[in-house]
Parts: C-alpha cells; sequence; structure tokens
C-alpha cells in the first residue's frame, strides 16, 4: 500500500482534480470518528465544512452502513449527489422490508440475548451485532458466528466489533458506487472507506483511487491513511487542487479577462 498523503502521490491527486472524479465515502470511522455507541457518531466542525466544500466541486457520494435516513441526519446541509445506506443495499428513501431479517432478528436475540455488552441493531435492510461493549470480546464474536450459523439466505461483512448481516443479493457498496459514477457520468473514482465491508468498492478496479484507512495487509484498497483524523488533510488538499485546476482552466481565464477590460474601462 501506498501512502495517499505523501509527496509522490501528488501527480494521482492532480490527476483526480483534472478529471471527471467522483468522490465517494464512508461515514463511520472514514468521515467520522468511531465511538463506543453508533448513535453518538459525528463529524467534527471541520469535516463537515471541508466535505461540503468538495461536494460542491466533485460530484460525492456517501455510502454507509447506516440506514439511508440515519446517515442523511448526518449529513444534512451538504450537497452531496447521492446517499447510499445499508452497505448500498438502500439507494433511496424508501426502507427495504425483508421478512428474512425479520426472522434473523428474532433468532438472534433468543440466542444472544442474555449475552452481556451484546446487541442486535436493526437498520430496515441490513442487522448489525455489535459486541464492542462486551466484556469478553472474541467469546462474544464465536458465539454471534454460532448463532450466524443457523440463518440462511445471509451475507455476512465484519467491522470492527461489529458483524453486518445482509441479504443474499442485495446490492454492495461497490454496486451503489459504480450506479452513482455512470448516473453522473464521472470517468475516475476516489473512494475512501475504512473496514472490510468497504472491500466491495476497493476491489472495483479500472480508473479507481481506493483508500483505507489504517494501512492493512490484506486489502484491496491500493493506498491508506494513518489514521481517521487525516480525512481532513485528504479533503483539504483535493479541494484545493480542483480550485486551483478550475481557475486555470481557459474559460476561468478568459473570463478573467474580461474583467480586468471591464474594470479597467471603468476606471
Amino acid at each position: 500500500m501506498n501512502y495517499l498523503l505523501a509527496q509522490k502521490s501528488l501527480p494521482l491527486l492532480n490527476e483526480l482534480a483534472r478529471r471527471q472524479t467522483l468522490c465517494a465515502f464512508d461515514f463511520d470511522g472514514t468521515l467520522a470518528p468511531i465511538v463506543e455507541h453508533p448513535d453518538r457518531a459525528r463529524m467534527r466542525g471541520a469535516t463537515r465544512t471541508l466535505l461540503r466544500r468538495v461536494a460542491a466541486l466533485y460530484p460525492s457520494i456517501v455510502v454507509s452502513g447506516r440506514s439511508r435516513d440515519d446517515v442523511l441526519g448526518r449529513l444534512r446541509g451538504i450537497p452531496l449527489a447521492g446517499v447510499f445506506g445499508n452497505h448500498g443495499a438502500e439507494a433511496d428513501s424508501a426502507r427495504s422490508e425483508d421478512r428474512r431479517i425479520r426472522r434473523w432478528k428474532n433468532t438472534l436475540q433468543a440466542e444472544l440475548g442474555t449475552l452481556p455488552g451484546v446487541w442486535v441493531e436493526d437498520k430496515g435492510a441490513s442487522l448489525a451485532v455489535h459486541y464492542r461493549q462486551s466484556p469478553r470480546p472474541e467469546f462474544s464474536r464465536r458465539r454471534i458466528a454460532e448463532a450466524i450459523a443457523k440463518l440462511e439466505d445471509v451475507r455476512t461483512v465484519g467491522g470492527k466489533k461489529v458483524i453486518n448481516l445482509i441479504a443474499n443479493g442485495a446490492a454492495t457498496k461497490g454496486d451503489a458506487v459504480l450506479a452513482a459514477r455512470d448516473r453522473l457520468g464521472c470517468n475516475w473514482i476516489l473512494f475512501v472507506g475504512d473496514d472490510d465491508n468497504d472491500e466491495d468498492a476497493f476491489a472495483l478496479g479500472g480508473n479507481l483511487v481506493a483508500v483505507r484507512i489504517g494501512r492493512k495487509k490484506h486489502t484491496r484498497a491500493q493506498y491508506f491513511l494513518h489514521s481517521q483524523a487525516e480525512i481532513d488533510q485528504l479533503l483539504f488538499l483535493i479541494e484545493r487542487l480542483r480550485a486551483a485546476e478550475l481557475s486555470s482552466a481557459p474559460g476561468a481565464r478568459a473570463l478573467g479577462v474580461r474583467r480586468a477590460a471591464a474594470s479597467g474601462r471603468n476606471r
């Protein structure tokens, strides 16, 4: 993996600024720090300001494991071109109701309900089994895996002290990113994520700059940032490069000449 904020990566970021680039971001662990309980997740004020500026210059989307309504509430005021929830499975405002997911929830609560620090989050189109607060996380993880093995037609995606359950055949984060790229007429993608549930997008290939928060040996991402806090540096840099590119475009230069001439006539 290569460090995206290294000097040698600057030509690549300049290329993204020149192209019709889709900027796509995960939310938890990427735009917002990981917290003890998902309800407490918030972007820093600086991140919010920078993301707003980036979204005004590039077609930008967020693809989150949260429900779409949940993550939309955390992104108010940012001019995004799209927001996808439930790991890419939820692409519009309608919650996807799946009887399989209701059955999974009932089974998991029966199997795991007495396990300390373990709880099941229902996100409409997916479930998340959290064990961050467990006093015995490895034991809890094994028990969760045993319970999930009893379910049918389920796809699991790992995370940071959480296991996500999605219906087989549901759209992935990679599917969501490709759909947005095609809809918005982009020819390059910058995708930033932090976890195993972002690997579908990391693996897209083509004109993709896949960035993982935190360096990892086994990942499809080609680039990394050292920590979640560095998302602010990346947003600042791509915003500045895009603004510089737009200001140097022939149309912008011609407009500058006309404005200077008009100023001279008005003196």
